[in-house]
C-alpha cells in the first residue's frame, strides 16, 4: 500500500471550479475512479461525450464511433467523419494574445488570435501556390518561434503533413529524418541563440537541401538579423516573400485518420522510426488532456520548455484549441543565471509552467528559489515530463516554488503524442506519484508473464484502443515495424517500454525505461530508483547506471557527474553506496562507481542508458547524430575490464 503523503489537494472550491469536476458531475459520477472506469468500459460513449464537451466541429459526422474494439492496431475511430486539426486551433478570434514569444537574447513579440489566423492564411496560400496539397510533406528546421506554429498550422490546414526538427540537429540527423519522408518545402531559420552564442544555420540548411532532392522550396525565417543571402540556398525564398497576405483561410475537411504529423523515435539504436499521427486522434487526445486533465481555458497562459524536435512542442501548440495563450521561449533554460524563465513567468503572468524533471533537479542543485525571488500570483500548475520526477523534487517544488500548486508529473511519449498517466486538478498530489491514469486509456502494469498487478513493478501496457495510437509508421505498408515496436511482447496489448508501478491510490510511479532495467541476480531494478538516491548528494550533479555482463551475471555500474572540484574518493563512494542501500535494497548498490565529465543525452534531454551499455560492451552505437553530445560516449569505452571497487 502506498505511504506517499499528500503534498497538495484542491480546496472544495478549487475542485468544483475545474472542467474535470463539471464533466464528471454532468455524467453522474462522484469520483474520478468511477469516471475513469466508465471511460475505458465505454470508450465510444466517453469519446462522444468529450467531443460534445469540447465542441469538436466535424465537417461530416461519423457513422460509427468505434469499430473493431478488440484490437488497438485495427480499431476504427469516428469512421466516415471529416475534421481538421488546424481549424480547431484557429477557432478563436480577437486581439487577445494567442502567442507570446521570448528569446534568450531578450527579444519579445506578441501575436493576437486575429493576427495568427491572418499569418496562417498567408503562408497557406504560399504553400498552395508552391504546389503543396493534401498528403505532401512539409519540414520545419526551426527554433521554437511563432513562425514554426504558423507554418505548422498553414501546412495542416490544407491537408499537407508537418514534421519538424530543432536547429541543433546536424545535417545527418535531419537527413536521417526528413530524408525518409521526402518533404517538398522546408522552413528554416537563418540563425538562433543558445547559451549566449549566435549559431548560424544557413550553411547547414544548404547542405540539407543538397542531400534531400525532394525539397523544391526553402523558406528562410529571418529569426536573427537581416539581409539574409537566400540566393546561397537552392530554391531559397524569404518568409515575407513566400506568404501571400490578404487571403482567407479555408481549412480542408479531412478523414479522421488523415496524417497530421510525422514524429520520430530518438534514433539512438538505429535510423529513427517515422511515426504518423492523425488529425482526429491528436486533436481529441490533446483536448482531453488540456481541458480536463490540465484545466486549460481562455484565461491561461501556458508555457512548456521545449524545442520543435520534441513532442511537447506539438502538445503545447494544441493548447490554442482550448483558447489558451502560448508562451514560447527559444534558448537555454539556464540563461540569466538560471532565472531567465522565471523572469518571463513573472512578466507574462504565467499560469502553467511546463518543464522537464532534469530542469527541476538542476534548479534545486543551483539553490534557486523562484517562489522567494519572483511574484508568481497567477501560477497554479507545474508540469513535468521527460524522465521520472524524484520524490525530492516534489518536496523542492512545494518548498521553493509554491505551496498552493498542482504539480503534475506526466508520462507518455512520442509514440502516442500524449500521455498514459497524467495530472488531475481535482485530485490530490502525492509525493513521488503521477496523479492518475488518463481518461480513456486502459493502462495496466503487467508482470513478465502478462498478469496485471498492483503495488508491484512491471511493464506499463495499454489493453484497449485509444484514438491517438499512431496511424502507422511511414512506408510501413504491412504494419510489420509498427507491430514489432509495441505488440510483440504481449500480443494485442500495447507495451510502452516503461517500467512502472500502479498504486492503490490510483496514482503511478515510473521507475525508468524497461529496456534499461537492471537485472543483477535476476532481480529487476529500475534505473530511476538509483538516480533518486544518488542525486540527493550535493556532490553529484547527475548520474547514469547500466547493467554490465560480468562473471556469468550482471553487475551494476554507476557513472556520476560531480560538481567542479569534487573528487570521487573512497569516502564519496561509500556515501553513494550508503544512501542507495539505506533507501532501497542491497541489490541496488553498484559494484563499480566511475566519475565522468558528462552523460550522453538525446536532443530532448533524455539520458541514453542503452547507448552507454552498448559502448561498455564494445558494441557499435549507430546514429549518434540523434544525441545532443555524442562525444560524451567516449568517456565510457574503457571501463569494461575494471575490477569492482
Amino acid at each position: 500500500m502506498s505511504d506517499n503523503p499528500i503534498l497538495w489537494a484542491p480546496t472544495e472550491e478549487q475542485q468544483r471550479s475545474t472542467a474535470m469536476h463539471r464533466f464528471m458531475s454532468a455524467r453522474g459520477f462522484d469520483d474520478y475512479q468511477s469516471l475513469y472506469q466508465w471511460s475505458i468500459d465505454r470508450p465510444d460513449a466517453f469519446w462522444e461525450a468529450l467531443c460534445d464537451y469540447c465542441e469538436i466541429r466535424f465537417a461530416e459526422p461519423a457513422s460509427r464511433t468505434l469499430s473493431r474494439p478488440e484490437n488497438i492496431m485495427d480499431a476504427g475511430w469516428f469512421q466516415g467523419s471529416k475534421i481538421n486539426y488546424a481549424e480547431h486551433l484557429l477557432r478563436y478570434d480577437g486581439d487577445r494574445a494567442a502567442i507570446i514569444f521570448h528569446g534568450e537574447d531578450g527579444a519579445r513579440s506578441e501575436l493576437s488570435f486575429d493576427k495568427l489566423r491572418e499569418s496562417v492564411a498567408a503562408i497557406a496560400a504560399g504553400l498552395t501556390a508552391a504546389g503543396i496539397s493534401r498528403g505532401d510533406r512539409v519540414g520545419g528546421y526551426l527554433p521554437n518561434c511563432p513562425e514554426a506554429i504558423i507554418a505548422m498550422l498553414a501546412t495542416t490546414s490544407i491537408g499537407a503533413i508537418w514534421s519538424s526538427c530543432s536547429p541543433d540537429f546536424g545535417v545527418n540527423g535531419v537527413v536521417d529524418r526528413f530524408g525518409q519522408i521526402e518533404p517538398k518545402v522546408l522552413f528554416a531559420a537563418n540563425a538562433y541563440y543558445y547559451n549566449g552564442k549566435r549559431i548560424d544555420c544557413l550553411q547547414t540548411t544548404a547542405d540539407i537541401v543538397d542531400r534531400i532532392p525532394s525539397i523544391g522550396k526553402t523558406v528562410i525565417v529571418e529569426f536573427i538579423g537581416a539581409d539574409i543571402p537566400v540566393a546561397e540556398i537552392q530554391y531559397g525564398v524569404h518568409w515575407d516573400d513566400f506568404g501571400r497576405p490578404g487571403q482567407d483561410l479555408a481549412c480542408q475537411p479531412l478523414e479522421f485518420n488523415h496524417p497530421l504529423f510525422i514524429m520520430y523515435s530518438s534514433g539512438t539504436t538505429g535510423v529513427p522510426k517515422c511515426i504518423v499521427h492523425g488529425h482526429g486522434g491528436t486533436l481529441l487526445q490533446h483536448l482531453k488532456e488540456h481541458v480536463l486533465h490540465c484545466d486549460f481555458g481562455h484565461e491561461d497562459r501556458v508555457f512548456y520548455f521545449t524545442t520543435c524536435g520534441w513532442m511537447m512542442w506539438n502538445w503545447l501548440a494544441s493548447a490554442l484549441a482550448a483558447g489558451s495563450t502560448l508562451i514560447l521561449f527559444d534558448g537555454s533554460p539556464f540563461f540569466d543565471d538560471g532565472r531567465g524563465l522565471w523572469k518571463i513567468a513573472e512578466r507574462e503572468r504565467m499560469t502553467v509552467f511546463g518543464t522537464s524533471a532534469k530542469y527541476i533537479s538542476a534548479l534545486e542543485k543551483a539553490g534557486i528559489r523562484p517562489g522567494d525571488e519572483f511574484e508568481l500570483p497567477a501560477l497554479r500548475a507545474i508540469l513535468s515530463t521527460g524522465s521520472p520526477l524524484a520524490p525530492e523534487s516534489f518536496d523542492y517544488v512545494y518548498d521553493a516554488i509554491g505551496s498552493d500548486l498542482q504539480l503534475a508529473s506526466i508520462a507518455g511519449g512520442t509514440d502516442i503524442l500524449s500521455c498514459f498517466a497524467t495530472g488531475n486538478p481535482a485530485l490530490p498530489v502525492r509525493r513521488g506519484e503521477l496523479q492518475c491514469r488518463g481518461l480513456g486509456m486502459a493502462v495496466e502494469i503487467f508482470d513478465p508473464d502478462g498478469n496485471s498487478v498492483i503495488e508491484e513493478r512491471g511493464e506499463l501496457v495499454c489493453t484497449k484502443p485509444f484514438p491517438s495510437a499512431p496511424v502507422g509508421f511511414w512506408k510501413d505498408v504491412d504494419n510489420a515495424r509498427y507491430k514489432a515496436a509495441y505488440f510483440e511482447r504481449f500480443p494485442g496489448v500495447w507495451a510502452h517500454g516503461d517500467f512502472a508501478e500502479l498504486r492503490n491510490t490510483g496514482g503511478m510511479v515510473i521507475h525508468g525505461r524497461s529496456d534499461a532495467v537492471l537485472n543483477p541476480g535476476g532481480v529487476r531494478i529500475g534505473t530511476a530508483e538509483i538516480y533518486r538516491q544518488v542525486e540527493k548528494l550535493v556532490q553529484v550533479i547527475e548520474s547514469i547506471a547500466i547493467g554490465q555482463q560480468w562473471a556469468d551475471d550482471e553487475r551494476i555500474v554507476l557513472f556520476v557527474v560531480l560538481r567542479p572540484g569534487v573528487q570521487l574518493d573512497d569516502s564519496l563512494k561509500n556515501d553513494i553506496r550508503s544512501v542507495i542501500r539505506s533507501n532501497t535494497t542491497p541489490r541496488h548498490v553498484p559494484a563499480k562507481i566511475v566519475a565522468v565529465p558528462e552523460v550522453p543525452r538525446t536532443k530532448s534531454g533524455k539520458i541514453v542508458e542503452i547507448a552507454v551499455r552498448s559502448v561498455v560492451h564494445g558494441e557499435h552505437v549507430g546514429n549518434t547524430e540523434a544525441l545532443a553530445n555524442p562525444s560524451a560516449l567516449e568517456y565510457f569505452r574503457d571501463i569494461a575490464e575494471l575490477e569492482e571497487d
